[in-house]
């Protein structure tokens, strides 16, 4: 289709950089957003290249609540149709509960939460109209275990974004559009530096850190698949299944190991 693009937000680092790499490789023109333009404007000029595609560049930060009508109008602006759309944007707060101010929190739901369903409620109505659209959510397995003595509304928020893209599922599957909960285990990026959590990272056993482009690639092919739920890499497929299936004091024991200072009493 002419002028149809696939829009990444969190473009410029980790799983959404590679993201965008891997869009671009299969030939899709791209739409890529986050905070920083200058990482923008220079992986924008990587991918085309690269790639011969064409890349726009949008830069915005979701803790505000009027940026998601501001990348809905840029693209309307330049009469793009988003084919696709990947919800990547996400962070951790690095202060404990208690140590967090409530603006904060709410920051972090707007992100991680509420700034997908805007992006999604503003661009879905074109794709019902073209009978065809691709939704992808990066969550996490967070969203599958336990409550975390640390990060503590990560992953009920991510739980939350699993049941929002089953329902986008559930209301426009017969109308051409499926949605993709993308649900990856411990990534190698900068996440968890910026989320203040990079000892508890370096903790973890090396085969639990998966690659992002190996991340990225699972999860674009399950989209393009339709799949509603995705666990990448059979590692973490297998760890998936024993959180839904294991007792709860066994988890307590194996969590310690797998998931070092996540489920640390304080």
């Amino acid at each position: 289709m002419k002028d149809s693009y696939a829009l990444i937000t969190g473009a410029s680092s980790g799983i959404g950089l590679e993201i965008a790499d891997y869009m671009a490789k299969k030939g899709f023109n791209l739409i890529i957003t986050s905070r920083t333009e200058s990482k923008l404007k220079k992986l924008s000029q990587e991918l085309v290249s690269k790639y011969k595609v064409k890349v726009d560049v949008f830069s915005s930060d979701l803790a505000d609540s009027s940026s998601p009508n501001k990348i809905f109008e840029f693209c309307e602006s330049k009469g793009y149709f988003v084919e696709i759309l990947i919800n990547n944007a996400g962070y951790a707060i690095p202060t404990s509960f208690e140590e967090t101010s409530m603006e904060d929190e709410e920051k972090f739901i707007r992100v991680l939460g509420i700034s997908v369903i805007a992006i999604t409620k503003l661009f879905i109505p074109k794709m019902i109209k073209n009978k065809h659209g691709k939704i992808m959510i990066v969550s996490s397995v967070a969203a599958f275990a336990p409550p975390s003595s640390i990060q503590v509304l990560y992953g009920p928020i991510k739980t939350f974004m699993n049941r929002f893209s089953e329902g986008i599922n559930l209301s426009y599957n017969y109308r051409g559009i499926t949605s993709t909960a993308v649900c990856p285990g411990y990534t190698v990026t900068n996440f968890h530096s910026a989320s203040g959590v990079q000892e508890e990272m370096d903790r973890v056993p090396e085969f639990l850190k998966k690659p992002a482009k190996r991340i990225a690639i699972e999860g674009v092919d399950a989209m393009f698949k339709g799949k509603k739920v995705y666990i990448p890499t059979k590692t973490w497929k297998v760890i998936g299944f024993l959180i839904n299936t294991t007792p709860k004091v066994v988890f307590d024991f194996l969590s310690s190991i797998l998931a070092p200072g996540r489920y640390d009493k304080k």
